[in-house]
């Protein structure tokens, strides 16, 4: 099975796509999207200038620094070898943006396309998840006021490291994930809900795929798949990948809201704060989902 597996959403037809939406949240966790207005044009010149960024020296990298926590530059290590990224917390704020630049002394077109993409996929963001809650009923402004963080990604494969992990199995920790994944170099695998098998998710060139995280979980009181993925190194060459992960609210802690819970269907997660749920994965290594677990309601 390949992309065809995937769901395939089309964000100018709706809310003709609204089933088909909330299906691919629950059943595969994952869909791409089409017809989404960033032009390919600013896709093909962010991804030059993540190649850049990323083959800079490693002591212009390790300037930058995260102001939460695995927000900044991630080196190679022992569990992820293969494997290098860079990243700021808030994109959609311009400072944060600007001080990202600094940091790497990004030159004046490197900063004006990083600007240019980070608002639109700030934009695109919001549009999704406005879109997944106007479909199940909800305001579309839920999220307007979660952050999003921002990062870039880097796998060094060689021959050596043909058919090894690029990076560990894992879910997504916050609500949803929106990918421009490389469109030359495939390897991401995502597993099916229902059979456990890891299932190819090829390149599409033009798309962005979405996946879904520990806390669309909690957010849809247990109706939304977080997919487990994975990147296999398939062949000797460099993948690039440009990641925006929506976290959580500023604020408040995640938690279903009171529409999506009856005596039907009682609230099966309490309150989660995005960053403390985020900081105890890290500490605990429950990268998967295990961490869930602990916030049960009920549980103790």
């Amino acid at each position: 099975m390949g992309t065809s597996s995937v769901p395939v959403i089309d964000l100018e037809d709706f809310p003709s796509q609204s089933d088909k939406l909330i299906e691919a949240c629950e059943e595969w966790g994952c869909f791409r999207v089409v017809n989404h207005r960033i032009p390919a044009a600013l896709m093909e010149a962010m991804k030059a200038v993540v190649r850049a960024l990323l083959d800079l020296p490693p002591e212009i990298k390790r300037r930058n620094a995260g102001v939460s926590a695995g927000s900044g530059y991630v080196s190679p290590t022992k569990v992820n070898p293969l494997y290098e990224g860079l990243g700021l917390y808030d994109i959609a704020s311009t400072e944060a943006v600007r001080s990202f630049c600094s940091q790497l002394d990004a030159s004046p077109h490197q900063r004006e396309t990083i600007l240019n993409y980070s608002e639109a996929v700030h934009e695109l963001a919001m549009d999704i998840g406005g879109k997944i809650a106007e479909s199940m009923g909800l305001s579309r402004d839920l999220f307007n006021e979660w952050v999003c963080q921002f990062r870039i990604n880097k796998y060094s494969f060689t021959r050596e490291t043909v058919g090894l992990p690029g990076v560990q199995i894992h879910t997504d920790n916050g609500l949803l994930t929106i990918l421009q994944d490389d469109e030359n170099v495939g390897g991401l695998e995502v597993m099916d809900k229902t059979t456990g098998v890891y299932v190819p998710v090829d390149p599409m060139p033009g798309s962005f795929l979405v996946n879904l995280g520990d806390l669309a979980t909690v957010w849809s009181n247990g109706r939304f798949y977080n997919v487990k993925h994975r990147v296999q190194c398939l062949e000797a060459t460099v993948r690039f990948s440009i990641a925006l992960f929506m976290l959580g609210p500023k604020q408040a802690a995640v938690e279903a809201p009171q529409e999506l819970v009856d005596d039907e269907h009682p609230r099966l997660y309490v309150p989660i704060n995005s960053e403390e749920y985020k900081k105890l994965r890290l500490s605990t290594g429950m990268r998967a989902g295990e961490a869930l677990a602990l916030f049960r309601s009920g549980s103790s």
